[in-house]
């Protein structure tokens, strides 16, 4: 059946209804051998597979409606963007005995050996404003701050673990961990063990996942969203619903919209995440009149291996990035650095130093470090798919530099050597303060000479995590149209949620808001 095809259906005689259990699943109209000519329905289409679709199809749910997912990409590379991440998640407390409530399984020596500190509403506000420059929606900020915690409660409910980020957003020192950067929880396995859990949730409630359904359009009239044109298994089938929540990522995986919108260059990316994530949601509800809001020229990207593939490994996860800058320096083609790689705990310049490494001649730079550092390095450091070198000598180091001026590094190394404030005490659990004087480029914390072998140094591009222009919604998660007025049936949430993060972006918002604006949306 065509697009244009639709009023066809709604002529023939008889209406045919298949039922799984309690749930309606499909209904239409025709002949039960047509089955391009047969609609699905629900009163709730959920477009998108990943934490924030599942979160608003849960929700949903459990208001009684019946709901479906649909996921474009097959079921072996389901969960979009959330899949590929570490789980990190940003959220509000007041001290341990709210982490106990999020985390049981917190042992009395973890937690006496720990200093976990709070997380208070004003300072994830002062994070947020911060960090986007004062530039982030008031009215959004506010509802994913004041419901971070309560969201993480309701997800343990659904069978979703958190655990501490030891090891990487903590570090022992004088025997005690000491959590940094206002980032503490993170889901059980990671971001693949995040999908899994909430797919199992969405199982167990009776919800229909249908996998390789592509979204194209929405249908709608001047009463609003009806439902969804998509393509599955070939053919293009119409899913009528009551509502529709949009929560199938921003427009990272389409290199056009990357080069029109973020700008030249933006194209020769890497992407960290699914390769599904090509603008759909916000091309269709922009077709029929939705508002474009926040930063379109704006993304969250960040230092990832310079020889990763095009698009994210699910057999590798988030191991291509490359985050424990604050204790190197970085180097570009020309054997200099740009970037003060100490401007702040890497939660708070990680999403944006991304674009400044593509910005650099050739698209790429080498993170180098010595022995004093190397014990603090991310898991991601030892994977095996990493372009490394290592070297027993400052020259021979910068020679193996590959695509570097290695004269003009040695030099760069030797200055920045010199530079160094060695009185100042290193502490990688705080901003320590220990910083370079009389260099163009600082480096504000965490600065200590390279000069005790051996010395390795990894080679970084650009990989893009998600895009922050998106669609305007309002504190209902209603999409708005472009005389901010609500497009009946039509709710979002997740990456394609425009006028949160403008510039930069606090570590592990992302999946924080997902969660908070997917309940919104089910509701």
């Amino acid at each position: 059946m065509q697009a244009t095809d639709i009023s066809t259906i709604y002529n023939r005689a008889q209406l045919y209804t298949i039922e799984i259990g309690e749930t309606r699943l499909f209904s239409g109209y025709g002949q039960l051998n047509d089955m391009a000519a047969i609609s699905g329905t629900a009163d709730v289409i959920v477009v998108g597979g990943g934490n924030a679709a599942f979160c608003a199809a849960l929700t949903a749910r459990e208001l009684g409606v019946s709901v479906v997912v649909l996921e474009r990409a097959p079921e072996e590379e389901a969960g979009g963007n959330s899949r590929f991440t570490a789980g990190a998640i940003r959220c509000v407390y007041d001290g341990v005995d709210d982490l106990r409530g999020l985390m049981p399984d917190l042992t009395d020596e973890e937690v006496a050996q720990t200093d976990f500190g709070t997380y208070t509403e004003e300072q994830f506000l002062d994070d947020m404003g911060r960090i986007t420059e004062y530039r982030c929606d008031p009215d959004l900020t506010e509802l994913l701050v004041r419901r971070s915690k309560q969201t993480l409660s309701w997800m343990r409910s659904k069978g979703i673990r958190f655990q501490p980020i030891w090891g990487r957003q903590a570090f022992k020192v004088d025997g005690r961990f000491r959590f940094w950067g206002g980032l503490t929880v993170e889901a059980w396995g990671g971001g693949p063990g995040l999908v899994d859990g909430l797919t199992r949730a969405a199982e167990d409630a009776g919800i229909t996942v249908l996998y390789g359904t592509r979204a194209l359009s929405l249908i709608a009239d001047d009463d609003g969203v009806k439902g969804v044109e998509v393509r599955r298994r070939g053919a293009r089938e119409i899913l009528r619903s009551r509502a529709v929540v949009l929560a199938c990522g921003g427009f990272e995986a389409n290199h056009e919209w990357r080069a029109r919108y973020l700008g030249p260059g933006w194209d020769l990316a890497k992407v960290r995440g699914s390769r599904f994530n090509t603008g759909d949601g916000i091309r269709m509800a922009m077709e029929i009149g939705a508002a474009p809001f926040g930063h379109w020229s704006g993304c969250h990207a960040v230092g990832w291996d310079r020889n990763a593939p095009e698009f994210g490994d699910l057999a590798v996860g988030d191991g291509f990035q490359k985050h424990s800058y604050p204790f190197a320096i970085m180097l570009n083609a020309r054997g200099e650095r740009f970037v003060d790689e100490g401007a702040d705990f890497r939660n708070y310049t990680y999403a944006r130093y991304g674009g400044v490494i593509l910005d650099q001649p050739g698209q790429f730079a080498w993170q180098v470090f010595d022995r004093k550092v190397t014990h603090l390095l991310r898991d991601e450091y030892r994977i095996r798919q990493v372009t490394r070198v290592k070297a027993d000598t400052l020259e021979d180091l910068a020679a193996r530099l590959e695509g570097v001026d290695a004269a003009r590094a040695l030099d760069t190394i030797r200055d920045y050597n010199q530079a160094v404030r060695s009185s100042v005490g290193f502490n990688p659990n705080i901003r320590d303060g220990r910083g370079t004087t009389g260099l163009s480029v600082p480096k504000s914390n965490w600065a200590n000479t390279i000069d005790e072998p051996p010395f390795e140094a990894f080679a970084v591009t650009c990989g893009v995590t998600f895009t922050f222009g998106g669609l305007r919604i309002n504190t209902d998660g209603s999409v708005l149209d472009t005389d901010l007025e609500p497009i009946k049936g039509l709710f979002a949430a997740g990456e394609l949620v425009g006028g949160l993060f403008y510039f930069n972006y606090p570590g592990g918002t992302g999946l924080m808001a997902g969660s908070v604006f997917g309940r919104i949306a089910g509701a």
